[in-house]
């Protein structure tokens, strides 16, 4: 999971809107803790190692499977890594790490924001790196794993056909808000559109591994680090059942995934609502109550993003591209 550490300049409770019902209040004004682009920067780690200290004491205290704090590509922005464990648990994880972070940095002056991409100058988009693998349900053993001449193994590969094929629609629950589809661009590190290919990480679905390597398996690079973990990883076990039960085939592998003749993923919160109400697959797997709870719950939130908009017609002009509502909206919440 990435996400940025920022350090609180101004809270702007003395001077800033507190908000009203249904209209959060103003955010903090921020700084980065750190300057240029870089990856596993020691310097940056040792920089910021005050702030994340006690909130890595906190996540192994919990009990959580805790791999890795790395310094990732844009300043002040972090990446967190976690040991290999079961769908429910990988949920729970990811959710008690993100209450944890926020709660532990706030008390020490500083903000934790898994929002995907802040206004703040300089900062790149934030995403979640869901890695999976298929385990035999009696013996453990991977089942991804490819034989000779594969790239991945033949259930491996539907899996990932099912993930390809239900893609659009599963993208209100990878990435939730406004601001997450902001990272899908070509040539950025975030697939656009519904593909797969071996370690490449412009792709959808980038496969990790060889023939014989017990750790073969797949990276959804689709997610925001914003997302609901239990919907994101919901989502994901419901589509890739749906591929190996059907053998859906994900189609040739991708050499250069942002020119892939495929389907676009879509490119705002609004087109991925709309998939998503006209899906059937989700409404059998999920029930049509909850997707029509959802949809409505994201609909409300596109309407008042577009109202916004239509108040505020030099929206462009804010940094990053990203509105002041997007900020206030999502950077101290998430």
């Amino acid at each position: 999971m990435e996400w940025y550490l920022t350090r609180i300049v101004d809270d702007m409770l003395g001077t800033g809107s507190l908000g009203a019902p249904g209209t959060p209040g103003d955010p903090p004004v921020v700084a980065p803790v750190a300057r240029g682009y870089n990856y596993l920067l020691v310097d940056h780690l040792d920089e910021i190692d005050d702030a994340l200290a006690p909130i890595r004491d906190a996540v192994v205290a919990m009990g959580l499977p805790l791999r890795s704090f790395d310094d990732e590509w844009a300043p002040s922005q972090v990446e967190t890594t976690f040991d290999v464990v079961n769908g429910l648990a990988v949920a729970d994880t990811a959710s008690l790490f993100k209450m944890a972070a926020k709660q532990i940095a706030k008390r020490t002056g500083y903000i934790a924001s898994f929002m995907c991409t802040p206004a703040v100058a300089g900062f790149y988009a934030s995403g979640w790196h869901l890695h999976t693998s298929i385990a035999d349900a009696t013996t453990g053993e991977n089942l991804t794993v490819p034989e000779e001449g594969e790239t991945l193994s033949e259930l491996g590969r539907h899996y990932v056909g099912g993930t390809l094929a239900h893609g659009v629609a599963a993208s209100v629950f990878t990435t939730q808000t406004v601001n997450g589809y902001r990272r899908r661009r070509p040539y950025s590190l975030a697939p656009d559109r519904l593909t797969w290919a071996h370690d490449n990480r412009a792709a959808m679905m980038r496969v990790i591994g060889a023939p014989g390597d017990q750790a073969s398996h797949v990276e959804n690079r689709v997610g925001e680090s914003a997302a609901n973990p239990y919907l994101y990883v919901a989502a994901q076990a419901a589509v890739g059942l749906d591929g190996i039960e059907n053998k859906t085939d994900p189609g040739p592998i991708s050499e250069d995934p942002y020119s892939a003749d495929v389907a676009q993923l879509p490119t705002t919160l609004a087109d991925a609502v709309d998939a998503l109400a006209a899906d059937n697959f989700f409404r059998s797997a999920f029930g049509s109550t909850f997707v029509d709870y959802l949809v409505t719950m994201k609909r409300s939130e596109v309407t008042r993003y577009e109202k916004w908009c239509e108040e505020n017609p030099d929206a462009d002009g804010y940094v990053n591209g990203v509105t002041d509502w997007e900020q206030r909206e999502y950077f101290e919440l998430f």
